[in-house]
């Protein structure tokens, strides 16, 4: 019997989908791995019930966390047992879905896309690995946790299909003392990434804003007569002058992300600028640290 052309659509976008998902996650554990490797035994004291260390009894410490076994086998000194910290709260990541992130200047460099979606999954086994529940901002399910949640996260994310009207974070109000993630351009209007982040900010959740750029959106190294397409609209642009624009163009952008860094801080959160060029692991080490610094927050 043969296929409807709609079903021949379908079955191709879900080969295509399917060939990507193992590529995807072997480099995101890989990328994973390597970052973790950096950060062993950077670990945090803090309410848990994994044992962590002991250390020497101090004024102020509550009696109840004294180990009288362990302050037994010393004559002269009472020790009190940590434990590693274990945030009760998920992790929520949000990727920009948008044909915005579908670029790239360079063929030795992956897309935007690509680079966010190894971000979100990298990040995610580093999570899973410390104990942590990752969810999806704006996706009414419980988060994954455990050895096959990073999976499940790339399950989510449909890295094969794009919705131009989800390129500005969600209105969603995650349990208190959550964390998130986006994962983006941030080529919006700022005052709808304020928003989403007030909003958040307000439920007392504390995040991370990762603005994923493509080098030349930063240098802008174009001359001479240049077509420019959105990747949204497939509109065009011809510039006869691209040297003059070149540098309004640097100054926007360079007051745009100091916009967003600017919302960020206000709303306590933390603004980390990541070009495709560079190696992923140095956001991704970023991010992980400041989700570590996060956690105390999170009380």
């Amino acid at each position: 019997m043969k296929e409807e052309p709609s079903a021949l659509a379908v079955r191709r976008d879900a080969e295509e989908a399917a060939a990507l998902f193992p590529a995807l996650l072997i480099e995101a554990e890989r990328i994973a791995q390597t970052v973790a490797a950096g950060l062993h035994g950077r670990r945090r004291a803090g309410p848990g019930e994994t044992y962590w260390q002991h250390r020497a009894y101090a004024f102020g410490d509550p009696v109840s966390t004294i180990d009288w076994r362990q302050s037994a086998r010393t004559a002269d000194r009472l020790y009190v047992r940590e434990n590693e910290w274990e945030a009760a709260a998920a992790v929520y990541i949000w990727r920009d879905a948008s044909r915005s992130l579908d670029y790239a200047s360079l063929a030795s460099a992956p897309t935007k896309r690509r680079r966010a979606d190894i971000l979100a999954v990298a990040l995610s086994i580093l999570l899973s690995q410390a104990g942590e529940r990752i969810g999806l901002l704006g996706e009414h399910r419980r988060p994954f946790h455990g050895r096959g949640a990073p999976a499940r996260v790339l399950e989510a994310l449909h890295v094969a299909q794009f919705d131009d009207a989800a390129s500005t974070p969600p209105g969603a109000h995650p349990q208190p003392g959550a964390r998130v993630v986006m994962l983006s351009d941030f080529f919006t209007e700022p005052e709808a990434v304020a928003e989403a982040v007030g909003a958040l900010a307000r439920d007392g959740a504390k995040g991370a804003l990762v603005q994923i750029c493509d080098p030349a959106e930063e240098e802008f190294p174009f001359e001479g007569r240049v077509a420019f397409t959105d990747p949204e609209s497939r509109d065009r642009l011809i510039f006869g002058e691209t040297v003059k624009l070149g540098r309004a163009y640097k100054v926007k952008f360079a007051a745009h992300r100091e916009h967003l860094e600017s919302l960020a801080r206000k709303a306590g959160w933390t603004f980390i600028a990541h070009r495709t060029d560079r190696p992923a692991q140095t956001a991704l080490l970023a991010l992980f640290t400041a989700l570590g610094d996060m956690r105390v927050w999170a009380k």
